[in-house]
């Protein structure tokens, strides 16, 4: 009897494991630079995608916003499809994603383009895509969810994804406050300048300044990049000298 109530225990403790282990939710958590960008299938305002496969050789700037029929995310959304083509010269994509349907976010951009004008922006059509998310399962994969903030929308975030599916920097904001959209461009431009330059860039860069060049792996390459600096390098010390850089260099054509 003893040994028989032992098994009836066993089961119904392995049960309720399992049970546990089922309902679980999956890890929420932000991909790290240098990671390879988590791949999804979506819905989206622009047909089906297959990230990263339809996206190869491309720069993507991923970015989530908390809800459609939102002020701050219309704000957002005119000033992205405004600026798209400059992103595009960029041979950059967008793609945009909110915890809604897909007839919402119809209904969303329908007016935006109909009915409001913001900003010296009207008549704007979004025709990057936008994704239903409505399972939150492209939202969790890049914890796009900030629980202490919100169950049920995303924080505003922004991944850039190099062309080999990359995550190069992201960006997070909170629900309140709309984001740079000059300041993400000028992220993508600075990044594409060092991957084509093997160069850093300083504080504040903008497309023709000077641009920071590799330190020295030696002494003596230290004292020579000091006393022998070509033309178009300013050394500040041994460890910190610049170049200059044409316009037409950063980004790269």
């Amino acid at each position: 009897m003893k040994m028989a109530i032992a098994v009836v225990l066993a089961v119904l403790t392995g049960i309720s494991v399992w049970a546990e282990e089922k309902t679980k939710e999956p890890e929420i958590r932000i991909p790290l630079i240098g990671e390879t960008a988590p791949a999804f299938k979506a819905k989206t305002t622009q047909g089906p995608i297959d990230f990263p496969r339809d996206y190869r050789g491309k720069w993507v700037i991923l970015f989530s916003h908390p809800a459609d029929f939102t002020p701050v995310c219309t704000t957002e959304f005119m000033t992205f499809a405004t600026m798209m083509p400059e992103f595009e010269a960029l041979n950059c994509k967008l793609i945009g994603l909110s915890i809604d349907s897909i007839y919402s976010h119809i209904a969303w951009l329908r007016t935006i383009k109909e009915k409001l004008e913001y900003g010296g922006m009207k008549n704007v059509e979004v025709t990057f895509p936008l994704i239903e998310d409505i399972k939150m399962e492209v939202a969790k994969k890049y914890g796009m969810l900030q629980p202490s903030a919100a169950d049920t929308q995303a924080v505003r975030a922004v991944f850039f994804i190099d062309p080999k599916s990359k995550i190069r920097a992201l960006l997070y904001y909170p629900l309140s406050n709309g984001r740079n959209f000059k300041e993400i461009k000028r992220l993508l431009m600075a990044l594409q300048t060092t991957d084509a330059n093997n160069v850093a860039t300083p504080a504040d860069w903008q497309p023709g300044d000077d641009v920071i060049i590799p330190p020295p792996g030696s002494c003596g390459t230290a004292k020579d990049r000091v006393e022998q600096s070509a033309k178009d390098v300013k050394c500040y010390d041994w460890f910190f000298c610049t170049r200059k850089l044409p316009k037409d260099q950063a980004p790269p054509k």
